[in-house]
């Protein structure tokens, strides 16, 4: 009777793990939200890869992936959209920077640093400052 019962549960895992293999595999690149869709289907694939485990006996192996798959989803959900979602994350979009003229210390990016080349070039020497360098030979 176990058997039957193994058996019936690694052909639904069988089942489930194919359809998401299909459903990955359909995605368009340009589909919107292509990475959380990914992700959606790779949590049906989760759920599979648990009945499984559970049907072969390892129970503490699928509770520890019941309860790491969705802290690892999430992870990457959240990445992306911190770093790379621009099409819902309007922090990410390039904006005009707006410089106020009358604001002496407020500058562009690109004003900072042609100054910033200009006195590199024109810096002298303060004596009442000075700078020595250790040097450390790594065959000692």
């Amino acid at each position: 009777m176990i058997e039957y019962i193994q058996s019936a549960l690694l052909i639904i895992s069988a089942f489930l793990i194919i359809v998401s293999a299909v459903g990955v595999l359909s995605l368009s690149n340009d589909t919107k939200n292509l990475v959380y869709a990914r992700i959606h289907i790779f949590g049906v694939f989760d759920i599979a890869c648990i009945i499984a485990m559970i049907a072969i006996g390892q129970y503490l192996l699928a509770g520890i992936y019941f309860i790491l798959a969705p802290f690892a989803a999430h992870a990457i959900a959240n990445a992306y959209w911190k770093k790379e979602d621009r099409e819902n994350n309007l922090d990410l979009v390039a904006v005009e920077e707006v410089v106020d003229d009358s604001n002496p210390f407020i500058q562009s990016k690109e004003r900072m640093q042609s100054l910033e080349s200009e006195n590199s070039e024109k810096l002298k020497v303060d004596e009442r400052f000075s700078v020595t360098m250790l040097e450390i030979d790594e065959g000692e």
